[in-house]
């Protein structure tokens, strides 16, 4: 297993861990308890300062690991839908790995894409089918 793979499966268990109905009610307890030992502690500034750096290091070491996970859900989610338009017959294989693309040539296909969809919905309004292909 590379370190890369190793990390990848740490992010994904540990995002999947937290995410858990049971971790959020373990944080609220946390807060809870936080919140019940403020007169204990006298509301001090060390008591104060030991959630936030608490919740602090918890977020920015979770920052990295949601986006790993985001990332790779992302990565795979496009390979899909490429392999869809791949495999599609007339679907236009320049649309494969749009993700890659420059946001100039984005918005030509965007814009492109717009203009199909306001015709489409004319043919609506005029009471004809909006199925099909633009070539045919």
């Amino acid at each position: 297993m590379s370190p890369s793979n190793g990390y990848a499966n740490f992010a994904k268990q540990t995002a999947r861990i937290t995410g858990r109905s049971f971790i959020f009610a373990t944080a609220v307890g946390v807060i809870g308890l936080w919140l019940v030992t403020g007169p204990f502690f006298h509301f001090s500034d060390t008591w104060q300062l030991v959630i936030n750096t608490g919740t602090t290091i918890i977020t920015f070491l979770m920052v990295f690991l949601i986006q790993n996970t985001q990332i790779r859900d992302t990565e795979a989610i496009q390979l899909k839908l490429d392999e869809l338009i791949r495999a599609t017959q007339g679907a236009h294989n320049a649309l494969m790995d749009l993700e890659e693309l420059e946001q100039e040539n984005l918005s030509v296909f965007k814009a492109k894409y717009q203009a199909l969809a306001q015709q489409a919905r004319c043919q609506l309004l005029q009471g004809d089918l909006d199925t099909g292909t633009p070539e045919a």
